[in-house]
Order: C-alpha cells, then structure tokens, then sequence
C-alpha cells in the first residue's frame, strides 16, 4: 500500500508540516534572541518535486529510500526581513500566518490519505 503515489505524496506531506511546525515553535521561542534570524523550510512541492526528479535507490535495508529524501531536502531557509535593534528579525505575525498556512497543509495531507484509503476500501469491496 506505501507503493501507492497519493499515500506516499501524502505521507510526505505530512513530514513536511510537522517539520515546518518545529522550525515556526523554535521562531517564536527564539523571539526575543538577541540576533536570532527567523527560519523556515522550502515549500513542499518544491522538496517533493526534487525528491521524485532525483530517486534515491536502497542497496541495502538500513538505506534511505527516496520517500526519506523529500523529508531530507527540506533543508531550513532564513528569512529575510527587517531586524529589532538586537539584531532578532523573528515577526510573530509572520509566524502566525505561517503556522495557519502549515495547520491546511497538515490537513490537508490527512484528506488526501483517508480519501486514499476509502478508495482502497472500496475497490476491494468494503464500506467505510
């Protein structure tokens, strides 16, 4: 059933979202941090694009297989913007809509596996 795209798309993108949540809570943590610049992650679809042009292939078991790389490649970006007098450019109105626009993703994601499954289900002549 991971062989699946959508399941497999979906899964990822809940990665994503989590990851993303981690990085906005060490933003807002960091508000006050004397010189602490505000990061983030690349978007989804482009970390998952890269991930599904370039696969990576297992030779072993303990290898990461290319549905990791896309968790993996969603490497931190900081932000630009203008700076506090400390030198800390963290906008905790920023970080708001940010953590808005990562709660539909993680939404989002979820829709895309049940619908997934229901249709599985389905398929295979079962209800809900």
């Amino acid at each position: 059933m991971e062989k699946l795209e959508t399941i497999r798309m979906a899964g990822a993108m809940t990665a994503h979202a989590a990851e993303r949540a981690k990085v906005i809570a060490g933003n807002v943590a960091n508000s006050d941090t004397p010189g602490f610049r505000a990061r983030d992650l690349r978007p989804f679809a482009e970390t998952y694009r890269s991930a599904a042009a370039n696969p990576i292939k297992a030779t072993r078991a303990g290898h990461f297989t290319s549905s990791d790389a896309g968790r993996m490649s969603a490497r931190l970006i900081e932000e630009r913007g203008g700076r506090a007098p400390n030198g800390n450019n963290v906008s905790l109105e920023d970080e708001m809509v940010k953590n808005a626009e990562t709660k539909r993703q993680h939404d989002l994601s979820i829709a895309v596996y049940r619908s997934s499954l229901t249709m599985l289900r389905t398929a295979m002549g079962r209800r809900g």
